[in-house]
Order: structure tokens, then C-alpha cells, then sequence
């Protein structure tokens, strides 16, 4: 057993005036309510509004957000003036209820969670049953007239608090219940009398002892307060802080704590515990979608413990299950649930996600949230609500995640392609996905570092697993429900999830699964299918994505509410129409030197880097000249009319010679040149640091014959495709790397004389656009002198890669290890290279605007890095008055979807 520091903070002496840190909600006196998100955390606040919406809440209180600042900026210190507080509460709640804190014949119960402003399910602690002892339980007893349920109460009582607040790995306790039963026959918890119970506490409590040198406390002071602390300290757990980074959550939001009476769904078969969304999480559609267990309590819905029951018989039917659902079992309480789900979607106008008990028929509510849903439900929701008059379409715009799209722009399995079934599980979480199998989390974390795709195998999740389920392709667990920890948190992240695959034997220890004679190991492939809870042995064909129907409509809305264009970065044929397909309004950066890599190019590029002098390099640029072009007519065919910004030569000269000795050799031979000679020449060209020497528009004004040659490229494929579509062709070219005006002049005046010349050749009169790519902060700062006139730059292009590279004097290829350290620190609260620098790079950007456009108002602006497809960069440059974003073409509709709710809010703040 594992065994941590006990923490007990203890409150320092009341001061006669304390602010308020203690707030009451009942049906009786509600004091918070959904308003109060920030204050009292989205559990406590919610706890609140149900109360005040008259719906059967048990009473209790929630301390707030400020105490958790408090009591970390204190070192673990609690503040003057929470004791009485918290006391004062705790007489009211046991007013409410005829019980008493502490008292051996009538004891008030508690529950103590946590409660973030933010969701952050599983991820923070939870004491259940508090107030138990060795007195109180004989009292618990006595007043339910049930032994077994107040001993089975207590245990898990012990077991909690014995884990979250005394630091005992809680394995050491589910090895002792595991042990018990074996010896005893048992199969399942629920076989388990009083006296079974008794033995088991005994054997919890021991153990406590033996860990800790002192026994299991007994004061309920004591328990309560420890379990306050162990919750505020929770919210710097390892899987909390994973939990924040993965989603960008402040670290300084602190979460709150909530104190509330104990409802009971294990007194037996009249009682149960379930967790309810009022609409589909995994695909949206109209209808309660949930679990039950009966007489059990909540955590062992979601822990997986317990495989749970159909909340409704149409789910029960479809899953073929024999148990019956709750709409069944139990159809008065049933309908109680479903009135009281309509009122809390109207309330919130959302689909939620709720917690509830039902002790001996009698229905109590134990939260309510905004339901976490893959990006397919996301729409499916938006957009039904939009056409049930609930939200305007703007609204439903501004309800979508724009990440949550790279959910449905991935393949699904194809249903034509061959495949061998493993076994089936629950339809946990939608999508696809094959992978190595890993059976922890560790290294599915290592393996993904490695370029892997991992399916994460357990036989059931828990929020230790956070860091390995986000490095993972798909997640395949042996237990579990709909509702347990992977599948819930696999359709937060949009992570394939197959749960309770009950036939699968999972031996972690040895890393093998096996189903009948089937055996696989760790590192073997698998496909899972989360649509369906197919599991599949190997790789299984995939499909590729149709986006229509909802899909369709939302990012309808989405282009009639934006201002921003978005453009596709798109090197080839396949990227092209990739972009096109995904709505892409042009092409805002073709890279020129990812056409040189093909086996017959590359020789050719080759030859000319080698070459010895000018006549030799022309020699070599005229092979490589009609590759140039057929490629410049393939994507201006497919882009029609649509904008083609297209990069001349960017990378230094060295990345396209090997490296390697037997490399070198190769490359000699086909060169038909001596390999000493080849490797003088990568020595030459070899730099100590080639993202700040000889690229770009460097190596052009060296080498002028190269932009001459793929300005010929450019305006003869552009007179031809003109000819072909008998519409305007107006390529945009960009010339990078510029910092000085004369080296703009120098590199324009080169493109402006091809261009007359391919004119007279042609007799086609050519309209195209030059422009530069700013990504130096000296670009930014002369942004001025870079437009200014008519023979100025026409166009701005931020490549905000580089330009985040030259700010911060940080290299994208070096910077994991300080990013990840910077990360933990929070120096920096993103990663800079996925969304922008707002304050410091940012800063440059804006310079730039405001000095490109005070020469040139109408100067066409765009960014083509990788920040074009982040949302909250799109945001920025959206208040910046960017015309257009560029993004890889997966991820032009959450760039579309982005760019409108960055209008949307402007229009809203506005009003």
C-alpha cells in the first residue's frame, strides 16, 4: 500500500467579520443559482437553480471558489471565519432533515465533492457517506431498520476516505473485498449481508493502521474537515492538471466544495442510483439516454464496478438486454425523471447531463451540467433546437465546439471491406480506429511519442488513465456502460470507445487479451469501431467522411454569420480538392518546394544545387520547369476562379540533399559526379542555424533563376488554364522570408519582367498579384515601406510558424522539452506553435496590420500557419480585420465554423 501525507488542514481563528464563503441551497432557501457559476462552481451553482426551480434536491452548501485561492496561497491553510460557517450550515441542513451531524441515534450523512466552473468529470474527488463511525452506524441501522445497507454504507465509507483523504492506494482495498469473496464464494457485492460487511470493515481498518501507525478516524469533525481539504487539494492532482492542460482550463479558477445531504440508492430493491442525459450523447438524437443500478450508490454507475441497466425499454430492447430498464422497474419514478428532465432542458436550453437517487421510490436530484457529446451529437442537438424555436441559429452556431469537427473529418469502417470480429462491446463513443494494443497508460503516452497509433486496453478506465486515453487512437475496455469513466471521457475528447466487452479476459499483468482460444498481445493490431462496439483483429478498411445533413445546415449558418474567408493550405492535387470539399475558398499557401520531392524531381533539384555555375543550374531548372507548371495547371483547374496563393522557393538548398553515406553514394551515381565532390557541396551549404541563413527570399536574390523559372511555371500554367476553364486565372504570388523593401524590388522586378515576357509569348494578358509572406519582426515593424505604392506589396500573408520561431527565439523542432517544462510552470498557458501569442507575437502582427494598411487601406491580408486552424487564433485575427485564414484542409470547417462565432460574439459584444 501506498501511503501519502494525511492532509487536515485546520482553520485559524475567526475574525469577527468573515466574507461570505458558505452558500445554502434547499427547496427552502436557495441562496446561489446558475448565475453564480464562477462563484460557486457549475455543481454547486446548478445544485442551487434545481432547488430554486422547486425540483427534490437535498439540501446542503456549497463553500466557494475564493476559499480554494485561499487556501493554496496560504499553504493549505483554511481562512478565518469557514468554521462557524460551515457549522451554521450543517445545523440547518439537519433542520431540514431531522438528523444531526455527528449524533450516535440520528446521524446526518454527507457527500463532499468537488465543483469546478468548468466540467471536469472524474477528474477531482468524492467522499460519500461521511459521518460514519463505529456509534453513528449502529444508529444508521437502527433508524433504516436495515443492517446490512448501514454496513455496506460505512464500508464504502472507509474505502473513499480511506483513498482521497488518508492516501491508501485504493487497489489495497478492492485486493481485501476481492480476497473476501474468493474465500467466501461470493460472486457479486450485493451477496454481501451485515455481518460480511462487519468483516470486511474490520479488515479496512486494519489495514488503515497498518499503513498509517494510528487508527481509522472516528470524530466526524475531523472526517469532514479532512475530506474539505482533500477536495480543495484535489484540484492539483495529476489527473486534474492533465485534465486543465488537454483543455485549456486556467489553473487559478480553483474549484469549490459541496457539502450535501446523503440519499441513499442501497436500501434495497425499492431504491437506485442512475446517471440520465435528456438527449443522446453519442448521436443526438431526441431521447433519455442513461443507466441504472438498483440499490447501489453513484459511483458505482460510473466506476464500471457494476455493468448498469437501461434507463428506458426502447434502449433495453435495442441493446437486447434481459434485466429490465428503469422506465419498467420502477415507472413512477420514472416518469417523475422524464418531467423533471424537460423542465431542466428548458431551463438551460441544452441537453444535460444528471445525477440522480432514488431512495425507496422517493426521486432526489444530485446534479445537473451541460452533457459532454461527441461533435456529431454537438450538431444534431444545435440544430434541433434551432428548428424547435429553442435557439437562433447563431445560438446553435456558438453551441459547437469548432475542435470537436475533427471527430467527423476522419475515416469510419467501411462496410464492404474484409474483416475478422473479435468480440462486441457498448457503442461507447463514435468513430474509428486501429492501433497497436497497450494495456496501460504510460505506454500508450511512450508509444504515441514514438508516431504509433495505440488502442488503450483496460478492463476498465479511471481518472489516472487521462494522460494515456488522450495519446491513444481508441479506447477498448472489458466493463463498464455507457455512462462509465471511458466513455464518458472518451467522447469529451472524441476518442473511438468500445466499453463492456464483457466476453474479453484482460490479463494487465501479463499483457494479453483473450476471448475463447483467441489470444493477443501488446503490440498487436486491432480496430475498434465505436458506432457499433465491433471489435475487429488487424487493420480493417476505412472510409472516408460525408459531410451533409446536419452537418451541412450548421456550417450553412456558420457562412452566412462570418467575415472571414478561409483559404487551404495545399501543396497538391489531392490537398486541393481535399480543401475544395471541405469548403475552402482558395488556396492561401502552396508550398512550391513539396512538388520537388518526387523520385523523378528530386534528381533534377539535385543537379541543379550541385551545378557549378549559373548555365548548369538553368540546365537543371529547365527539367524540372514542366513539372512546375503541369502542377500550377492541376490546381488552378481545381480551384476554378478561387484565390492561389502560391510561396516561391522557401527552404535552404541543403534539405533537399541526403545526408547519409550510402545516401550520398546513390545520389553520386545518379548524378554521375565524384562523392567527394557531392559531399563538398552539402559542406558548403551546411548552416549552424538554416532557419535564420540562406532561404527564402535570401536564396532567391542569390539564385535568381530559380524564381525566374517558377515565375515562368506559374504564368504559363496560368494562361493555360484560362484557356482550358474560359475564365480569369489570378494567381498570387508570395515571396518569403522578405525583411528589407529592396529585397522585395529586387525579387518583384525578376517576377513583373517573366510575366511580360510569357504574355508576348502567349497572347494572353495575365492579372496576378504579388505579395510577401511576413514572418520576421522586422517585416512587421516595416510593414509600412513593404506596401507603401503601387508597385508595393499587394498582399500581407503572416506565416506565423516562423514568425513565432524569430519572436520568441524558440525553434518548433527543439521546443518539447521547454514547452512541456514552461507548460507545468505556466509560463506559457498554451503551447505557442498551436495557438498564437496573443500578447507578444500578436502584438507584432497587429503592428503590422495597422502600418501595412495605413500605406495600402485596401491591402489583402491573410495567415497561412498552422494558427489558421486553431479557434482561438482565428478569433484574434478576426478582431484584427484579417480578410482571410489558411489551414491544412482538415481543418478548413473549424477554421468556417470559428471565423462565425468570432463574428457572432463581436456582434454581441457590440450590442
Amino acid at each position: 500500500m501506498v501511503q501519502k501525507e494525511a492532509d487536515f488542514p485546520v482553520a485559524r481563528p475567526s475574525s469577527d467579520v468573515a466574507p461570505k464563503w458558505v452558500y445554502y441551497f434547499s427547496a427552502v432557501d436557495a441562496e446561489g443559482g446558475a448565475d453564480h457559476k464562477n462563484l460557486l462552481g457549475g455543481k454547486g451553482a446548478n445544485l442551487a437553480e434545481m432547488a430554486s426551480l422547486g425540483l427534490p434536491v437535498p439540501p446542503g452548501f456549497t463553500i466557494t471558489t475564493e476559499v480554494c485561492g485561499i487556501y493554496y496561497a496560504s499553504g493549505r491553510q483554511l481562512p478565518d471565519g469557514l468554521v462557524p460557517q460551515v457549522e451554521r450550515a450543517l445545523e440547518k441542513i439537519g433542520q431540514e432533515t431531522g438528523a444531526r451531524f455527528g449524533d450516535e441515534e440520528n446521524p446526518l450523512l454527507v457527500a463532499v465533492r468537488s465543483g469546478s466552473r468548468a466540467s471536469m468529470p472524474g477528474m477531482m474527488d468524492t467522499i460519500l457517506n461521511l459521518g460514519l463511525n463505529d456509534r453513528t452506524v449502529l444508529g444508521l441501522a437502527r433508524r433504516s431498520g436495515d443492517d446490512r445497507f448501514a454496513y455496506d454504507s460505512y464500508r464504502r465509507f472507509i474505502q473513499m476516505y480511506g483513498d482521497v483523504v488518508l492516501g491508501i492506494d485504493h487497489t489495497a482495498f478492492e485486493d481485501i473485498l476481492d480476497n473476501f469473496k474468493n474465500l467466501n464464494g461470493y460472486s457479486f457485492d450485493t451477496e454481501l449481508g451485515a455481518d460480511e460487511w462487519r468483516a470486511v470493515i474490520a479488515l479496512y481498518k486494519a489495514a488503515i493502521e497498518d499503513a498509517l501507525g494510528k487508527p481509522f478516524p472516528q470524530d466526524t469533525g475531523e472526517q469532514l474537515w479532512g475530506a474539505i481539504g482533500a477536495v480543495f487539494g484535489s484540484w492539483l492532482n495529476a489527473r486534474a492538471v492533465t485534465y486543465r492542460r488537454l483543455h485549456a482550463i486556467p489553473d487559478d479558477w480553483g474549484t469549490a466544495v459541496n457539502v450535501q445531504a446523503m440519499v441513499f440508492g442501497n436500501m434495497g430493491n425499492t431504491s437506485a442510483t442512475g446517471v440520465a442525459f435528456t438527449r443522446n450523447p453519442s448521436t443526438g438524437a431526441n431521447e433519455i439516454y442513461g443507466e441504472y443500478l438498483i440499490n447501489a450508490q453513484g459511483e458505482d454507475v460510473v466506476s464500471g464496478i457494476r455493468t448498469p441497466q437501461a434507463l428506458t425499454a426502447r434502449a433495453r430492447r435495442e441493446a437486447e438486454d434481459p434485466n429490465p430498464s428503469l422506465e419498467e422497474e420502477m415507472p413512477e419514478s420514472f416518469a417523475e425523471l422524464r418531467q423533471i428532465f424537460d423542465v431542466l432542458e428548458k431551463r438551460y436550453r441544452d441537453m444535460q447531463d444528471i445525477e440522480f437517487t432514488i431512495q425507496d421510490g422517493k426521486v432526489w436530484m444530485l446534479q445537473t451540467r451541460s452533457g459532454k457529446r461527441t461533435a456529431e451529437a454537438s450538431i444534431k442537438i444545435a440544430v434541433d433546437m434551432a428548428d424547435e424555436g429553442i435557439l437562433s441559429h447563431d445560438e446553435a452556431v456558438l453551441r459547437v465546439d469548432p475542435s470537436s469537427f475533427t471527430q467527423l473529418l476522419h475515416p469510419t469502417i467501411d462496410p464492404a471491406g474484409e474483416k475478422e470480429l473479435l468480440t462486441m462491446g457498448l457503442p461507447a463513443s463514435p468513430g474509428a480506429a486501429s492501433g497497436r494494443i497497450v494495456f496501460n497508460s504510460d505506454e500508450a503516452e511512450h508509444q504515441k511519442k514514438q508516431g504509433h497509433e495505440v488502442i488503450l486496453v483496460r478492463t476498465e478506465t479511471s481518472p489516472e488513465d487521462i494522460h494515456g486515453m488522450h495519446a491513444s487512437a481508441g479506447i477498448l475496455t472489458a466493463r463498464g456502460g455507457m455512462t462509465s469513466h471511458a466513455a464518458v471521457v472518451a467522447r469529451g475528447m472524441g476518442v473511438p470507445c468500445v466499453s463492456g466487452a464483457g466476453a474479453l479476459r484482460i490479463n494487465e499483468k501479463a499483457e494479453t487479451l483473450s476471448i475463447g482460444p483467441k489470444t493477443l498481445k501488446a503490440g498487436d493490431i486491432i480496430t475498434i469501431d465505436g458506432a457499433t462496439g465491433r471489435v475487429y483483429v488487424g487493420a480493417v478498411p476505412m472510409r472516408q467522411p460525408q459531410l451533409s445533413g446536419d452537418f451541412a445546415r450548421l456550417i450553412g449558418w456558420a457562412d452566412d454569420a462570418r467575415g472571414l474567408a478561409v483559404r487551404a493550405n495545399a501543396d497538391t492535387p489531392k490537398d486541393a480538392r481535399q480543401a475544395r470539399s471541405f469548403g475552402a475558398q482558395g488556396i492561401g499557401l502552396c508550398r512550391t518546394e513539396h512538388m520537388f520531392f518526387d523520385a523523378q524531381r528530386i534528381l533534377a533539384m539535385r543537379e541543379m544545387i550541385c551545378a557549378t555555375n549559373e548555365a548548369g543550374r538553368r540546365s537543371a531548372l529547365a527539367k524540372i520547369l514542366p513539372f512546375q507548371r503541369a502542377d500550377f495547371i492541376e490546381l488552378f483547374e481545381i480551384m476554378g476562379e478561387l484565390p492561389v496563393t502560391i510561396r516561391l522557393l522557401d527552404p535552404p538548398l541543403h534539405e533537399f540533399l541526403p545526408r547519409h553515406d550510402r545516401e550520398l553514394e546513390a545520389v553520386a551515381a545518379e548524378l554521375k559526379m565524384p562523392i567527394e565532390k557531392l559531399k563538398a557541396r552539402v559542406a558548403e551549404l551546411s548552416e549552424f542555424n538554416p532557419m535564420l541563413g540562406l532561404r527564402g527570399s535570401r536564396l532567391a536574390i542569390r539564385y535568381p533563376e530559380i524564381t525566374e523559372m517558377q515565375a515562368r511555371a506559374i504564368f504559363e500554367a496560368a494562361a493555360e488554364a484560362e484557356k482550358r476553364l474560359g475564365a480569369s486565372v489570378v494567381p498570387e504570388i508570395m515571396i518569403p522570408l522578405v525583411a528589407y523593401r529592396r529585397e522585395f524590388d529586387i525579387l518583384a522586378g525578376v517576377i513583373r519582367s517573366l510575366a511580360e515576357t510569357v504574355e508576348k509569348e502567349t497572347g494572353i494578358h495575365l492579372d496576378y498579384k504579388l505579395g510577401t509572406m511576413i514572418e520576421l519582426p522586422r517585416a512587421c515593424l516595416k510593414a509600412d515601406e513593404l506596401a507603401r505604392g503601387d508597385d508595393g506589396a499587394e498582399f500581407f500573408s503572416f506565416g506565423t510558424n516562423d514568425l513565432t520561431q524569430t519572436v520568441l527565439g524558440l525553434s518548433r523542432d527543439d521546443a518539447s522539452p521547454i514547452l512541456s517544462a514552461y507548460s507545468t510552470q505556466g509560463i506559457y498557458e498554451a503551447d505557442p506553435f498551436v495557438s498564437i501569442d496573443q500578447e507578444g507575437v500578436g502584438e507584432l502582427v497587429a503592428t503590422g496590420v495597422a502600418r501595412g494598411r495605413a500605406e495600402k487601406p485596401d491591402l489583402k491580408i491573410g495567415i497561412c500557419g498552422e494558427h489558421g486552424g486553431d479557434p482561438d487564433s482565428v478569433a484574434f485575427f478576426h478582431k484584427l480585420g484579417f480578410d482571410y485564414v489558411s489551414c491544412s484542409p482538415f481543418r478548413v470547417p473549424i477554421a468556417r465554423l470559428a471565423a462565425a462565432q468570432a463574428a457572432i460574439r463581436a456582434k454581441l459584444d457590440s450590442a
